[in-house]
């Protein structure tokens, strides 16, 4: 087809692009938007304008939840066949979805406290706290704490699922397990134990990784190594912040719809570390 010059703001179709589409996979089927796109069903009566953005930001959250579920699994079994080599590639793509999952609340926080009331309450006690997806990045990053699977024993397939997340090594573990098996000086008792309890911090081990970064030619991989998770963790406590400061622009102090104490409950969480040895080391160069 030749480009009329005549209507420069026009591009025209070219030639080679497919319009007969009846019997081909198109991009609407591949994606499976009918469901996606039919999966927004606000409560409110008559429906609120800003209810909308709210399912959609937390249905676009989950989907990123379940791309790094995705990209934290590879990473652990890589780790766990002594190919580290691909986890760097992981774990800075799963920083660069953390900055997506962080700019989100951005979008949410266009969301006047006068308006989130006038549609809170058709979610009854539904929140973000019983998100499986949330719960199962945490435990897969080393938050364990097998307290909270009572949340899911409405659900036992997902009840299940998590439990076996949380009996099963975390990304830290697996890291350190790596560590062991390259012939560092790993605490024992760090490789073989409980995999359902939180990591503990170790001196020991801090000490195994200061050796990495005083000597980082020699361990150029498990240095870079340390320096991807380190990029995990503080993308993890900024989306933790942002989190908190939303929930407080947006509905101040009060209590969560899950029963939490808002933005009191935020505020502990900011205290949790999954790689607290990694932060040691800073200290002891």
């Amino acid at each position: 087809m030749a480009h009329d010059e005549s209507r420069p703001n026009r591009r025209d179709l070219e030639d080679g692009i497919h319009t007969d589409l009846g019997d081909r996979l198109d991009y609407h089927s591949y994606l499976g938007l009918d469901r996606v796109l039919d999966a927004q069903f606000p409560l409110s009566e008559p429906q609120h304008h800003d209810e909308m953005l709210f399912i959609i930001q937390h249905q676009t959250a989950e989907l990123w939840f379940k791309l790094i579920i995705h990209e934290l699994k590879a990473a652990i079994r890589n780790l766990e066949e002594d190919d580290a080599s691909p986890c760097l590639k992981i774990l800075a793509r799963v920083k660069l979805i953390q900055q997506q999952l962080f700019d989100q609340w951005g979008v949410l926080e266009t969301l006047t406290p006068s308006e989130y009331i006038q549609f809170r309450g058709v979610f009854g006690s539904s929140s973000g706290f019983q998100s499986f997806q949330y719960r199962s990045v945490e435990f897969l990053l080393g938050n364990k704490n097998a307290d909270l699977i009572r949340v899911f024993d409405h659900k036992p397939d997902v009840r299940d699922e998590l439990k076996r997340i949380l009996e099963s090594p975390s990304l830290y573990d697996a890291f350190i397990g790596y560590l062991a098996r390259r012939g560092l000086d790993v605490p024992a008792e760090l490789v073989d134990r409980d995999w359902s309890e939180p990591h503990e911090f170790s001196s020991d081990l801090a000490d195994v990784l200061v050796g990495i970064y005083r000597h980082p030619n020699r361990w150029w991989s498990e240095y870079a190594l340390c320096e991807r998770l380190i990029d995990v963790e503080e993308s993890f406590q900024l989306w933790r912040y942002r989190h908190l400061k939303t929930v407080e622009r947006v509905i101040g102090y009060k209590t969560g719809t899950g029963g939490s104490s808002g933005v009191d409950f935020l505020e502990r969480a900011l205290k949790l570390r999954f790689f607290p040895e990694l932060i040691e080391v800073r200290t002891r160069l």
